[in-house]
């Protein structure tokens, strides 16, 4: 006896479908169209995700430069300076300290360049 796929299909085609809502035109609405906006979505979705941190530690970086010139020296010799004073902290946290406690990130620019 054959068996068609019936309920199983229309469930894979909806859940298809639910996922390509807000797609523009036939995207949204026919299957075939669908799936492949889905697997292009997909497939950015997941590159994306990479490329956040990537994008996220270049801007720490271009902000940390710029508070760093402000105090006189630049990102290379303020972070090579750290680590030679035995300072250990992330780029994410000195990032936040440029931008919100100045005094503070001074302070390290003194220490690291001491």
């Amino acid at each position: 006896m054959r068996v068609k796929g019936g309920f199983t299909n229309r469930r894979r085609h909806k859940k298809v479908l639910k996922r390509a809502k807000g797609s523009y035109s036939a995207n949204s609405r026919c299957y075939t169209h669908a799936v492949e906006k889905n697997d292009r979505a997909m497939a950015y979705a997941y590159k994306h995700r990479r490329m956040k941190k990537r994008e996220f530690r270049a801007l720490w970086n271009q902000r940390i430069n710029a508070a760093a010139r402000m105090n006189g020296t630049t990102y290379s010799r303020l972070i090579g300076g750290l680590a030679k004073a035995g300072i250990q902290i992330d780029r994410k946290n000195l990032s936040n300290l440029a931008i919100t406690d100045a005094a503070a990130f001074t302070a390290l620019c003194k220490h690291a360049l001491a």
